[in-house]
């Protein structure tokens, strides 16, 4: 009897063996990226810049809330001084330079450019500022990556109705314009909006973002049948006036956070909740059928009837309207930070405000205590999400060119961030599993290059490579242990899961 059973426990013990040392290999083996793969970082115009009424700058929506409901975030803060890239730019381009990026992704601020929303008045210190930071960026071969719209809608726009109001398709692509003008001749890679979910959902069907309406289930979905189509106009611009000079590409970002089941019962909601909350944008463009997704249409409609309603609170697309969003994007912009797992059944009927967006999906989501890794709660480890992630949207969508155009980690702050390193590792990690499974990623971003103003949780919440000191006049931006890791990535166009870097001095390679 002993004897069999050593035997079993050393078959299984060399199975747990052989095991574990496939896990470690494919955990900590020296990785390549494909040969033209880039690499960036990102931030945001209101997030960093700071100088919200300086040189003919007007209000935006940020500006608004923040000054006259203050305490509605986190920390009391505002966004007036920020990281105060406004009158640090060289010192931005210095650490896009230490770290050497390939590529670096801001935010237009459409006040900054054209102060009475509309393209009437163009504010020439504004442009100038743009100019600046692009040329200073190209001196040192670094690419403009720019975001038309991070979220700071004019002020004067959101009192007109702001996305809820069809004419946002003209004054957002009147605005998209001036800046093909203005910057098209050094810009080759535009961004027309950033994460959909959140200007719609969070700002208009909730009040976690601003203009903080709250008017569930109804001005969200107007919201996104506008902002498709103002997409598409500023596409069709770009395409047929001013890509056959400028040669450049243009592209949506959509926040695609992956909802996964931990139960097989429960597959379906767990398809609904990708699809209410990032193909409800990606259906429309990378489809072949376009629209939004025929599941969420028909259970938004039958709500709806249900509520005494003569319509469904999701507006129709026409036909034509179909055909024009369809196709209408370079690339799939992905902004990716963690999963969820989801449930329906009998107790999530009822549980959310009717009508509303969690009423018409009808299931909750939750998270797991092992997926947390630091202090922070804002983003949890879940890497094999990622991989997920990028598979459906392979196989969902005909496996369309994705770049990462955000991908990060909050902390509290500190210069050692081991959670952040180890976040960036898997992350990457978990996207290079997937690209050798046939993904056509070309790009990754990492959020943020420097800690920022982070919207309602002000500046409680740090995703920076760079810990900025806010007590400080100047406003020093000082390397992270994560900077020198991701350096290490960058400079090598490899991810060695057991580097440890010298985090004594950053120093800027040659060529940069």
């Amino acid at each position: 009897m002993w004897s069999i059973q050593r035997i079993l426990f050393f078959v299984i013990a060399s199975i747990v063996i052989a095991e574990c040392k496939t896990i470690n290999n494919a955990r900590h083996e020296v990785r390549k990226f494909p040969g033209n793969f880039r690499f960036g970082a990102a931030t945001a115009s209101y997030q960093v810049e700071g100088a919200w009424d300086e040189d003919g700058k007007s209000e935006n929506i940020w500006d608004h809330i923040t000054h006259t409901n203050p305490c509605v975030v986190k920390d009391c803060s505002n966004g007036d001084i920020a990281d105060d890239s406004y009158h640090q730019y060289k010192r931005d381009v210095e650490m896009m330079r230490e770290l050497g990026l390939d590529f670096y992704r801001f935010s237009l601020s459409w006040t900054r450019i054209l102060p009475t929303s509309f393209p009437d008045k163009i504010n020439e210190a504004g442009v100038q500022y743009y100019n600046n930071l692009i040329d200073e960026m190209l001196k040192y071969n670094i690419k403009p990556m720019v975001t038309l719209y991070h979220w700071d809608l004019p002020q004067k726009l959101q009192e007109m109705g702001g996305w809820t109001n069809p004419n946002i398709i003209d004054w957002y692509s009147d605005y998209a314009r001036v800046a093909f003008e203005l910057f098209g001749d050094r810009v080759k890679d535009w961004i027309t909006i950033n994460e959909p979910l959140q200007v719609c959902y969070h700002g208009y069907g909730d009040n976690s973002l601003a203009p903080l309406l709250n008017i569930k289930g109804v001005a969200d979905y107007m919201c996104a049948k506008n902002l498709l189509l103002a997409h598409a106009k500023a596409y069709h611009i770009y395409d047929k006036e001013f890509r056959p000079t400028q040669g450049g590409s243009i592209f949506i970002s959509l926040s695609a956070q992956w909802h996964d089941t931990e139960h097989e019962e429960f597959a379906d909601a767990a398809k609904d909740a990708n699809e209410f909350t990032w193909e409800i944008y990606a259906n429309p463009i990378f489809s072949d059928t376009g629209d939004f997704p025929e599941v969420m249409k028909k259970r938004v409609a039958a709500k709806s009837i249900e509520q005494g309603l003569y319509r469904s609170r999701l507006p129709e697309f026409t036909a034509e309207e179909i055909d024009y969003i369809r196709g209408s994007s370079d690339y799939f912009g992905l902004n990716h930070y963690s999963t969820k797992y989801v449930y329906r059944n009998e107790s999530v009927f009822g549980y959310y405000e009717s009508p509303s967006f969690y009423d018409d999906m009808e299931l909750v989501t939750y998270t797991k205590n092992e997926w947390k890794i630091g202090e922070s709660q804002f983003t949890k480890f879940v890497p094999w999400g990622f991989y997920k992630l990028l598979t459906e949207i392979k196989e969902a969508f005909g496996n369309p060119p994705v770049v990462i155009t955000e991908n990060g980690f909050a902390t509290y702050g500190g210069l050692d961030d081991e959670d952040r390193v180890t976040y960036y590792k898997h992350y990457i990690n978990s996207m290079l599993d997937a690209i050798e499974d046939g993904s056509d990623v070309r790009g990754y971003t990492a959020w943020s290059l420097m800690d920022n103003y982070e919207w309602l949780q002000g500046y409680t919440e740090r995703f920076g490579l760079y810990e900025v000191d806010y007590e400080s006049a100047e406003r020093t931006r000082t390397p992270r242990k994560s900077a020198f890791v991701y350096k290490q990535i960058l400079r090598t166009r490899e991810l060695d899961m057991h580097y440890e870097p010298d985090t004594d001095v950053m120093t800027i390679d040659k060529g940069h």
